[in-house]
């Protein structure tokens, strides 16, 4: 569906992104997780035709970006992450004038919004000011002038920043049921987000792509039972670290918040190919440590990205 190729972006003498492949899948729901300033927005606003890259090319369908800039743009639904909304129209006015200004025949016009309406979940405040509106409820207005023109691809800029909650479910609901029929790319910072409604996940650091793949993949490759969790009593940090860190295999002893202030909890930090319970149970043993809590820590999106992103 979309081919990047070595998409490359300087500002000046700054690398923001820094050769770039993606092969993106039709029917897919790609996120783009990274850290800010790690390359996402950029990338994203070169996929719709915003920006020109420096170097690399994109091909949409059979399109290419330096040949066929409009006919890919009409393939493409965009959301910024500030939605771009005229504050002082009513809902219904403004969907009616985008749709307008997209070129879609009256007589189709209104059957349209109404399609929106109902996915979006805008019934009742089809005739409200938009300067009214919550910033959950500005979110669907926007996402709904994104899907106007019907694109075959949406992109997705942040799309549950400054959401609470209820609010951020409720989009990852609508996305989910825009993906069984469109291709979704969403860039977010989330990384439960991206967890519960991608289907792939890229993650960008310093402008270049350092994981690729699902979330179980990004987990398995990043090698399971690399940690082990302990919480002990009658035990020193610094004596525990000292202690436990001289076993072979273990790359670093940390220590985690303890559910009781009487209790000290670590995480041993293990290679990948090792199974150390059975060295660290008889160092233990050598103690007078009480040893309250001893199991695999879990490899969490969250754990894996901080890892990545600070190696990289």
């Amino acid at each position: 569906m979309i081919q990047a190729d070595h998409l490359t972006k300087y500002y000046k003498d700054f690398c923001a992104v820094d050769g770039i492949s993606l092969d993106i899948r039709k029917g897919e729901i790609l996120g783009l997780l990274g850290p800010n300033g790690a390359g996402k927005t950029t990338t994203l606003r070169m996929l719709t035709g915003y920006f020109k890259p420096t170097r690399g090319t994109i091909k949409v369908k059979e399109f290419n970006s330096g040949e066929h800039p409009l006919e890919i743009k009409k393939l493409i639904g965009y959301l910024p992450e500030s939605a771009p909304l005229y504050h002082n129209m009513l809902v219904f006015d403004y969907l009616d004038f985008v749709a307008g200004i997209r070129g879609i025949p009256r007589e189709r016009r209104l059957v349209r919004i109404q399609e929106l309406c109902e996915l979006c979940g805008l019934h009742d405040i089809m005739h409200k000011s938009i300067s009214e509106l919550s910033k959950g409820l500005k979110q669907r207005v926007g996402l709904a002038h994104a899907m106007l023109g019907d694109p075959e691809i949406l992109v997705l800029d942040e799309p549950t920043s400054g959401l609470d909650p209820n609010q951020i479910v409720e989009i990852r609901d609508i996305i989910k049921q825009i993906g069984r029929e469109k291709t979704v790319i969403l860039s977010t910072h989330i990384l439960s987000e991206a967890e519960a409604t991608c289907d792939r996940i890229v993650i960008i650091n310093k402008g270049k792509i350092i994981a690729n793949g699902s979330a179980e993949e990004l987990k398995q490759s990043a090698g399971s039972g690399r940690t082990l969790d302990l919480a002990l009593a009658n035990a020193e940090f610094a004596e525990v670290q000292a202690r436990l860190a001289a076993i072979d295999g273990i790359q670093a002893v940390e220590q985690r918040p303890a559910e009781n202030g009487d209790q000290l909890a670590v995480r041993l930090q293990c290679t990948p190919e090792s199974d150390l319970r059975e060295a660290v149970y008889r160092k233990i043993k050598e103690t007078d440590w009480l040893l309250l809590e001893f199991r695999p820590g879990t490899r969490t999106l969250e754990t894996i990205f901080r890892t990545l992103t600070r190696e990289n």
